[in-house]
């Protein structure tokens, strides 16, 4: 069973997301730890460490993602997680932004994936599977 950590990043207090992905997660019998709302990033690599996770599932809402997001490949990286898959979705830049070029910038800041608002955890599954071998 392999193990995803997901939680909101930064100031923001998404809890009712954050549960449904949980839930979601682990009615597809995935091993979710879940670090919460108001998260750091050491929070998401502790948990990823501790735990022996594969991916690293990241949501924001509240528009200040790319800030909270910034560093966290160099962050896994240095804790030994290499090849830890990056995640992101949700909320996560301030105002209203090409979709392209938002997900073009959190790639080149090491993400694997980025998805826009409102995805629901459902469609992301097939990716999930495939992106981490379960």
């Amino acid at each position: 069973m392999k193990t995803i950590v997901i939680g909101v990043i930064g100031a923001d207090v998404h809890a009712v997301g954050n549960k449904i992905i949980d839930y979601t997660l682990t009615k597809e019998g995935f091993n979710v730890v879940n670090v919460g709302v108001l998260s750091t990033q050491e929070d998401f690599i502790n948990a990823a460490i501790e735990s022996g996770a594969s991916m690293i599932l990241i949501s924001s809402l509240y528009g200040h993602g790319e800030l909270d997001c910034r560093g966290m490949r160099e962050k896994c990286i240095e804790s030994g997680l290499d090849n830890i898959i990056l995640y992101v979705g949700g909320n996560i830049v301030v105002g209203k932004q090409d979709f392209t070029e938002v997900e073009a910038r959190f790639k080149q800041m090491g993400f694997n994936r980025v998805f826009p608002p409102s995805t629901p955890i459902e469609t992301v599954i097939p990716q999930i599977k495939a992106d981490i071998g379960a």
